[in-house]
């Protein structure tokens, strides 16, 4: 069975024409397809009816075929039933043409137009002008009564076969109506900063010194890149270059927590590693973490020194020639964007897969459009409609040989892993780096903790990391990223089963050292004994 609209259109002289420029095989399966696709489902009625105007083909007695723009309220074209779709023609410029076409040959194309999504939709039906003296209630169905224009008559359509089209080439267009919408989270955004502000002020005013690392940097600027991410840039105090540092490093910085404790947290270094003389960071203030990120928000001003550790990689580019696929999720775009800026400029090829919520809340995204250009690719869960990732088509038309490298939340990471393994990718292709730690599970138990030179015992809640509690008993173990990726808060278990959830320890280090990420990882036994 064909599809409806390929019986129309695949004359004998477009199937010569896709033979001749190679597109023939590709085009044949849509004569070969199971539906037909002249039924109008929900999905059609619902974007037909979202529709201010649309595009309308007919032909006349000479051959020659008319187009004409039909616009009018939201909603003018209706879908009478699933193969029926009219409105009322509103009085124009009274030359009648699309009506003589209509009346001589009833034939019809129209290509309805999604603009802002990049969407359209391409019907043929055969059309008939309907008098109201013919069908009064027909006319009454079709009529938009806070629509002030005079109806001359109805136009019905029997659909014979619709399409959905490809985005490709199609340049997003906004109505007034669709920009404001757009426009209306801007402009709640500066009365968000100047109450977060206010907040922020109320608790104490930015402190002037922070840390004991061994790299003094100053906060040289700021930048609110939604209402949640502010970007601070970093310069050494003297003005001079900065360590070296690669694409996918981080920058282990100091904060002060609420309660008055000098901590540290990290963050992915953001800019372009050929610039010596800059560091750049993102922070995303989550209102439920521990306080680190609220206390960058609150401490951080224009003068701030910060004594910082060493940028360190993690989380690297490989060095070869191979094709690189970056997949990022909300804040996770702070490393990949370093490395699409080390890519740039070495004319290595990649592309770039940026997910976010709403346009609102994707930071950096038009300086990624002006940098990368078609190497970008954007989606969206919730604005202006949800425009997923299939990461399976991702995997499945990169090079042979791309790398393939992804930060963002755990679901993404956890899809991405997933469906590699189902495509029988290789481990040493997918690199991945979470922003927020999987931390706690549902299902996770309370563990008891024995520390082994102190002898003394301390309780996890389920919803408490080891490493937290640790600090809260007042011991001062060290850890960097928190993330199970560092290392660095790695320690030797003398007694129970740990259940490793880092990304940093190899496995003799888990089975033979006895070590494990205590800022991740919890316990399989009720309780574990440390050497602390």
């Amino acid at each position: 069975m064909a599809r409806a609209f390929a019986e129309i259109t695949f004359t004998p002289s477009v199937r010569a024409a896709q033979s001749r420029y190679g597109s023939r095989a590709a085009n044949a399966g849509f004569e070969q397809a199971e539906e037909r696709r002249n039924v109008l489902t929900e999905r059609e009625a619902e974007f037909i009816h979202a529709r201010d105007g649309f595009y309308q083909a007919s032909v006349s007695e000479t051959g020659w075929p008319y187009v004409q723009f039909r616009g009018g309220p939201k909603g003018f074209l209706k879908v009478l039933d699933e193969r029926t779709i009219g409105y009322a023609d509103f009085r124009g410029n009274v030359q009648y043409i699309s009506t003589g076409n209509i009346n001589a040959d009833g034939r019809v194309s129209l290509i309805l137009m999604d603009y802002p999504n990049r969407r359209r939709l391409k019907v043929w039906a055969r059309a008939r002008i309907v008098h109201e003296s013919e069908d009064p209630g027909l006319l009454a169905r079709l009529e938009v009564p806070t629509y002030r224009a005079r109806v001359e008559r109805a136009v019905v359509m029997t659909v014979e076969a619709f399409d959905w089209n490809c985005p490709q080439h199609i340049t997003p267009r906004f109505t007034e109506e669709e920009i404001a919408g757009l426009v209306a989270p801007l402009q709640q955004q500066p009365a968000q900063v100047t109450a977060e502000n206010q907040t922020l002020r109320a608790a104490g005013p930015a402190v002037q010194s922070l840390g004991s690392g061994p790299l003094e940097l100053v906060v040289t600027g700021m930048r609110q890149l939604t209402s949640r991410v502010r970007s601070y840039e970093l310069r050494a105090v003297d003005g001079g270059p900065l360590p070296a540092w690669k694409a996918g490093a981080h920058l282990t910085v100091p904060v002060r927590l609420p309660d008055g404790r000098e901590h540290t947290r990290t963050y992915s270094l953001m800019g372009d590693p050929a610039d010596r003389h800059v560091y750049e960071i993102a922070v995303l203030r989550e209102d439920s973490g521990h306080g680190g990120s609220g206390a960058v928000h609150r401490d951080y001003g224009l003068g701030t020194v910060i004594r910082c550790g060493l940028p360190r990689t993690l989380f690297e580019l490989h060095d070869d020639d191979s094709p690189s696929v970056l997949i990022a999720g909300g804040i996770g775009i702070t490393p990949l964007r370093a490395m699409a800026l080390a890519l740039l400029a070495s004319d290595r090829s990649f592309e770039l897969h940026y997910i976010a919520r709403t346009t609102a809340e994707m930071p950096l995204r038009q300086d990624l459009e002006a940098r990368l250009g078609r190497r970008l690719k954007t989606y969206f869960s919730r604005d202006p409609e949800p425009t997923p990732l299939a990461v399976r088509k991702v995997l499945t038309e990169a090079p042979p040989d791309a790398v393939f490298y992804v930060c963002g939340p755990s679901p993404l990471i956890a899809t991405v892993n997933a469906q590699a393994s189902a495509l029988r990718i290789t481990a040493d292709r997918i690199r991945c780096e979470k922003f927020v730690a999987d931390t706690t599970r549902e299902g996770d138990r309370p563990v008891e903790v024995r520390l082994a030179q102190s002898d003394k015992t301390i309780m996890v809640a389920p919803d408490q990391t080891i490493l937290d509690a640790l600090i809260g008993a007042g011991v001062d173990p060290l850890y960097d990223c928190r993330t199970g990726t560092c290392g660095t808060c790695a320690t030797k278990v003398l007694d129970g089963v740990p259940d490793h959830r880092d990304s940093a320890l190899s496995e003799a280090e888990r089975t033979r050292a006895s070590l494990m990420c205590t800022c991740v990882s919890r316990a399989l036994t009720d309780h574990l004994t440390l050497d602390f």
